[in-house]
């Protein structure tokens, strides 16, 4: 059935009719395989993409670095739970090597807001070591969906 979550992956509002002609399967078969994803955890949730450009919203987003000191018997889990729980945390990972240990995905409405985030909340957290923050200035493609400029011909007609 991963050929229903290849589906659900690229547009998640699609109706179960659809997935199912989509995935040549009976329609009451994607329900039931749709309900038990959700229920085992393997579907764990829906979002909308949402270009704050087009919407003309201000939006920063930020990619930060954390190094951190893991705990005794938990290792990294207790602190990057910690870390996720923010509401401006959009993304949590843990990383495999480069001088950091969990990389998050912070957003905000501006470069201000987002560091002061980190230096208020964040980096004085305990068992966090260091961090750098990586300021997002463009986005191309984000969760496979491309993030093209609508160009609009604002020249006027002239008719001869």
């Amino acid at each position: 059935m991963n050929v229903v979550l290849d589906i659900l992956k690229k547009n998640s509002r699609l109706g179960d009719e659809e997935i199912a002609v989509r995935a040549g399967i009976e329609v009451e078969e994607v329900r039931a395989f749709i309900k038990e994803a959700e229920e085992a955890g393997i579907i764990a949730g829906y979002t909308t993409l949402i270009n704050w450009d087009n919407a003309q919203e201000d939006a920063i987003t930020a990619l930060i670095q954390i190094k951190v000191q893991p705990q005794r018997g938990e290792g990294f889990d207790s602190v990057a739970k910690r870390i996720y729980q923010f509401d401006q945390v959009s993304a949590c990972y843990l990383m495999s090597s480069g001088g950091f240990d969990l990389a998050v995905i912070v957003e905000g409405r501006s470069m201000k807001e987002v560091g002061s985030f980190v230096a208020e909340k964040l980096a004085i957290q305990e068992d966090v070591l260091g961090t750098a923050t990586h300021f997002m200035l463009k986005k191309y493609k984000e969760h496979g969906a491309i993030y093209e400029e609508k160009h609009f011909d604002d020249r006027e007609l002239i008719f001869l």
